[in-house]
């Protein structure tokens, strides 16, 4: 019930997302949300008497660095594609691991490389062609881009999340740091932008604070149902946010229903499930402090 609660609290995050940026631009949205984030992570922090003072600040620094420049991408991509298309190129994070695995397998010379996770690969980017053709306009294109990036930097944050709980961060620390990174990486953003846009109301101001807010709980529920639930059942319930993401696009902003996009999208949830699946069987680790945090903890 957490991951089914964290996945709607995404998916309604990305619609908060897609109607502020009739208003903010894409550095605006990152800082509110960070700051939220780092409000609320500092708060629970001190509820708990925990620390935030770190011994591998340079980890964080990366992880921030990959983890920051995914959410931008995101966030932009948001404001050009259909909400369910955005959600799901930015999903494609273990479909890009299983790249990696493979990659690294090839250059190092390791162990033979699996043909499934071959397979689930081919299948994933399959799938994302099958998006991308029906569903997005030619002024569309370069957002799909975009948004297909954001999902390979995805990989690389999580990869570097796992590195971070292996050496005994708590994921309030870790969320903490990413928060206040995204924080400052919004409000150069801005600047670089000419300042923040004017004419800001109400209702502007509360989508952006529903932004930090609903990412900040989203978070909250995801990494508390990976830290007591089966990681492998979590990592595929997490793909809910995309029928999410599908019914809310359908339903306040008029996204077209393309069949062969439906079935690209299945092929892209049907790859990323296997590839986790398929890594989880054969890297066997240790059940810890890595596997309370997911994939997309960044999101």
């Amino acid at each position: 019930m957490l991951m089914v609660l964290a996945s709607l609290l995404f998916s309604l995050m990305g619609v908060c997302v897609k109607l502020a940026s009739t208003q903010f631009g894409t550095g605006e949205i990152v800082m509110y949300r960070g700051l939220v984030g780092a409000v609320v992570m500092a708060v629970l922090v001190r509820v708990r008497g925990q620390s935030l003072r770190t011994a591998v600040p340079g980890m964080h620094v990366w992880r921030s660095i990959v983890g920051v420049s995914a959410l931008c991408l995101w966030f932009y991509a948001i404001s050009g594609l259909p909400l369910a298309t955005a959600m799901t190129l930015n999903y494609m994070s273990p479909i890009w691991m299983a790249m990696f695995l493979i990659g690294g397998s090839v250059l190092l010379g390791g162990a033979r490389v699996d043909a499934r996770l071959v397979a689930t690969v081919l299948a994933g980017f399959i799938g994302v062609a099958a998006i991308l053709r029906p569903s997005l306009d030619r002024d569309q294109l370069w957002f799909g881009v975009v948004g297909l990036f954001s999902g390979m930097l995805s990989a690389l944050a999580y990869l570097q999340i796992t590195a971070l709980g292996r050496a005994g961060e708590p994921e309030t620390r870790v969320v903490f740091y990413f928060s206040c990174a995204g924080t400052l990486a919004g409000l150069a953003l801005t600047l670089l932008q000419g300042g923040p846009s004017g004419g800001h109301d109400l209702r502007g101001l509360l989508l952006v604070l529903a932004v930090g807010v609903f990412a900040t709980a989203a978070q909250l529920a995801m990494t508390r149902a990976f830290s007591i639930g089966r990681p492998l059942v979590n990592a595929s319930l997490q793909y809910l946010g995309i029928a999410f993401s599908f019914a809310w696009g359908v339903l306040l902003f008029d996204d077209p229903v393309h069949p062969l996009a439906l079935l690209g999208m299945a092929m892209v949830v049907g790859s990323g499930i296997v590839a986790t699946r398929l890594r989880h069987a054969g890297a066997a680790p240790r059940r810890g402090a890595s596997d309370t945090l997911p994939p997309d903890l960044e999101s």
